[in-house]
């Protein structure tokens, strides 16, 4: 048995053994027809949610939205209530007219989406600029935060200068899917596996950002409002955090992933996936169910 499937095995033994059943998998249409807005100052939020109890907040990562955590949360909504908001920006939100998209917005967008859904506190799990964002959270409001499991992202000391298919690439992409998965396309760079983003995944992240000539702006806004790096000199403090990490990530460094080790004093330590690239979370969702089960029943 190989390493993948053992841990899906591992991850089904849990959930069963607790006298519980995994979910139908979340595909395209399910995930269209569970879609809800949360009504805020800063927009109308879209968000996905399964299970209940103690709420997890997935954090996505550009351009991609909540759909990235589909697998994530088939696995671990019998553990957690499941919460994949999108930024504004980015996937399926309704942002208010002049609202600004940059990172310190998303957090303040993302106190008043828990707010108006009367959560207090919740585990966060992040990817890609959604882990700067989740840094920035943990900064801002560090009461309301459980644990942190972060996966490929920003780092104070190495963010990328802006991601540059804001503009450039998002409607080729989703007109030629081939060459969205080609060496040159958001799946070579991004996934290790050829087969990724699948056609349904790649209409999911990008149509919506296309659709019209404010989304592209508003996608491009994002984007940008990465720079300057937003994590410079933030405060840490001893929220439970852990690291699992890409290695052949081609944006973030490996050496990331250490310097969140030694800068978080509540760190747990890194779990390396070799041959894993920026986006994993989505293509191995059985090592960040594992992960997260671990750190949930470690970190309080």
């Amino acid at each position: 048995m190989n390493r993948r499937a053992f841990l899906e095995t591992l991850t089904t033994a849990a959930v069963t053994g607790c006298g519980l059943r995994l979910p139908r998998p979340m595909n395209a249409a399910s995930f269209h027809a569970s879609r809800r807005f949360a009504d805020t100052p800063f927009g109308d939020i879209a968000y996905v949610e399964r299970g209940v109890g103690d709420v997890a907040l997935f954090l996505h990562g550009f351009p991609l939205n909540g759909f990235q955590w589909r697998g994530a949360l088939d696995r671990l909504s019998a553990y957690r209530r499941c919460i994949a908001p999108d930024f504004m920006g980015l996937g399926y939100t309704r942002v208010a007219p002049g609202q600004p998209v940059t990172p310190l917005a998303q957090v303040s967008m993302l106190a008043a989406f828990l707010d108006g859904l009367a959560i207090r506190r919740v585990d966060l799990v992040a990817n890609d600029s959604g882990g700067a964002i989740a840094q920035l959270f943990v900064a801002q409001y560090p009461d309301r935060v459980r644990t942190l499991l972060l996966t490929n992202c920003d780092v104070a000391s190495d963010s990328p200068p802006n991601r540059t298919f804001a503009d450039g690439w998002l409607a080729p992409w989703l007109v030629d899917k081939p060459l969205a998965r080609s060496p040159r396309g958001i799946g070579g760079q991004c996934y290790s596996d050829s087969a990724h983003p699948t056609d349904e995944a790649i209409d999911c992240y990008l149509r919506p950002l296309v659709s019209t000539p404010e989304r592209t702006a508003l996608a491009h806004a994002y984007a940008l409002g990465l720079t300057p790096n937003p994590l410079i000199g933030l405060p840490r403090n001893d929220v439970p955090l852990r690291i699992v990490w890409g290695m052949a990530d081609t944006l973030f460094s490996p050496a990331d992933a250490d310097y969140l080790d030694k800068t978080f004093p509540g760190s747990r330590g890194v779990h390396r996936v070799p041959g894993a690239k920026l986006f994993w979370p989505e293509e191995y969702p059985d090592i960040l169910g594992v992960e997260a089960v671990h750190l949930w029943r470690r970190g309080v």
